[in-house]
């Protein structure tokens, strides 16, 4: 079963929680919306329906549809949006249990009377807001203390006060991570008990530099499944900006932390999710020109890795399926290389296309129907497409030279690939049946593995001339900007919200290591991606469900 989620950007699901009023028998809903009236229920605690709600209640100002497929929600505090040049723009591995939520009896106690917003004399501070758009100057402070136990409960991930701990120290780095926040040191924090989650130490947490609070809890479950609650508070306005509840089980207790922090994000930056997502890549053990290459996959800050094939052959380009049940690959078996699409629940894998050439570069069509590759026949390369379920290629391409790395844009009516037929690399837009090709790129050097944002605004790519670094630019080839300035980097793949990037950074000689890196938008935030072992061509899936 799906997480279900509440109080967030997926409106669809909001339709599964429980809405208004108090549920029966003293049973909590935890911040429900209600798209049809646009209103909000915070945490209801109480034995009957006779009970005052707890003050803190967070009534948004409007919820705005932008076009991105879901509402966003702003209230007191506004999240500042990037602007256009800038909003660029799967992997369900394993189906989690229930996520419902309906915290179990033993929430946090309704909160001391409200402390009044504003700051000296009554006055009103400025709204809270992170600019995603320039240079990162000054990260936001935030304070993220460890989420407490009702009651400590051994389960399968561990002792609920432990999980507290590293719930929240996920948190933390998932935001640090994003280049926009500074989490305040630990020995700046202090423990908090059960009943102040929801009821602040606004006067202790301003002291310590937090502009923004982020406050949570964890508690275990009759039924072996786990509730996590999380908050966000402004600081300086003393007021709640939104909450988030989570039911999981214990085995997938770490992605209600990116969950959390994926609510903190998109409320203060207005940007959309991408901590809740999943990588895969190709692990690589030994010498360069020996190298063991097998699937291995990954959350997306390196946690819970794990091989998907045993090394037996090479792998390459691995790539998503956009249900998230399957990945497309190339693979050295009998020493030719052939797509294999890779079967998540089963393991199985099998052959796309029978008794042709040698075929590679594989990515899924957008809706999941079809397969787009590069063959090789006749000292010629050229793209195709074929069913995902396999059959008959269908020929795009018919240049002299070489067509590959083909890529469709988020709504399947186009593709961006690379092509020599100009002399050297560069870039090219068609429609999605292979008509109108037309050159992008003009820029000195070449122009390589470019991929669509999965905004549609912008394309990344490998630019190659003297180093190797990666690049955005417009579907129209304007506004060509590089964002890394290393020896060889390669191989871009999107974050779900467009506004991340994730490469591999080979390093010099025969014994150079493969590691994964990513850099956001500005190209300042750039950091390396933790692996067990080397890692390249990484594919960044969807959010998870």
């Amino acid at each position: 079963m799906r997480l279900r989620l509440c109080g967030s950007t997926p409106f669809r699901r909001a339709s599964s929680c429980a809405v208004g009023g108090w549920p029966a028998g003293g049973r909590l809903s935890f911040a429900s919306f209600t798209p049809s009236s646009r209103t909000w229920s915070g945490i209801h605690g109480a034995a009957n329906s006779s009970t005052a709600a707890p003050a803190g209640r967070w009534i948004p100002d409007q919820v705005r549809d932008d076009g991105r497929g879901a509402g966003r929600r702003r209230g007191t505090v506004i999240g500042r949006l990037a602007p256009t040049a800038l909003l660029a723009a799967a992997a369900l591995l394993a189906t989690p249990a229930a996520a419902q939520l309906v915290p179990p009896a033993g929430t946090p106690a309704a909160p001391a009377p409200a402390q009044q917003p504003g700051g000296p004399a009554g006055q009103t501070p400025p709204p809270l807001e992170v600019d995603v758009t320039g240079g990162i100057s000054a990260p936001m402070p935030i304070a993220i203390p460890p989420m407490p136990t009702q009651s400590v409960v051994q389960t399968p991930a561990g002792p609920t006060d432990r999980l507290g701990r590293q719930l929240s120290e996920i948190v933390a780095n998932d935001l640090r991570n994003s280049g926009l926040f500074n989490p305040v040191a630990a020995a700046a924090t202090r423990a908090i008990a059960f009943p102040e989650v929801t009821a602040p130490a606004y006067d202790y947490w301003g002291g310590s530099g937090a502009q923004a609070l982020v406050q949570g809890y964890i508690r275990a479950n009759g039924d072996g499944t786990l509730t996590v609650g999380c908050y966000l508070y402004d600081v300086s306005a003393r007021t709640e900006l939104t909450r988030q509840g989570f039911v999981v089980p214990p085995s997938d207790w770490r992605r209600a932390a990116h969950k959390c922090a994926d609510m903190v994000y998109t409320r203060l930056t207005g940007e959309g999710a991408y901590f809740d997502s999943r990588v895969v890549y190709v692990s690589e053990t030994g010498p360069k020109a020996n190298r063991i290459k097998r699937l291995a996959i990954m959350d997306q800050d390196g946690a819970n890795s794990r091989f998907l094939t045993a090394g037996s052959s090479i792998v390459l380009t691995p790539r998503f399926a956009p249900n998230q049940q399957s990945i497309v690959y190339m693979s050295y078996v009998g020493r030719t290389p052939a797509i294999y699409v890779y079967e998540l629940g089963s393991g199985r894998q099998r052959l796309v296309v029978q008794n042709v050439a040698t075929t590679f570069a594989p990515r899924f069509s957008p809706d999941g129907r079809y397969i787009l590759f590069s063959m090789a026949q006749a000292g010629n390369t050229d793209l195709y497409r074929v069913s995902a379920a396999g059959g008959t290629p269908q020929r795009l391409t018919n240049s002299p030279g070489i067509d590959t790395g083909g890529s469709y844009s988020p709504d399947g009516s186009r593709i961006v690939f690379e092509s020599d037929r100009s002399g050297g690399q560069q870039i090219y837009v068609m429609n999605a049946d292979g008509s109108n090709q037309q050159r992008i790129s003009f820029g000195g050097g070449r122009y390589a593995t470019p991929v669509w944002s999965p905004r549609g605004d912008l394309i990344a790519f490998t630019k190659i001339q003297g180093a190797f670094r990666i690049g955005i630019m417009s579907p129209s080839g304007s506004g060509e900007k590089l964002l890394t300035n290393s020896w060889q980097d390669e191989g871009p793949s999107w974050s779900p919200n467009g506004r991340v990037l994730m490469f591999f950074r080979q390093g010099r000689g025969n014994a150079g290591k493969a590691d994964l890196w990513s850099v956001d938008l500005t190209g300042v935030n750039e950091r390396r991606v933790p692996t067990p072992l080397d890692g390249s061509d990484p594919a960044w899936g969807p959010l998870r469900p």
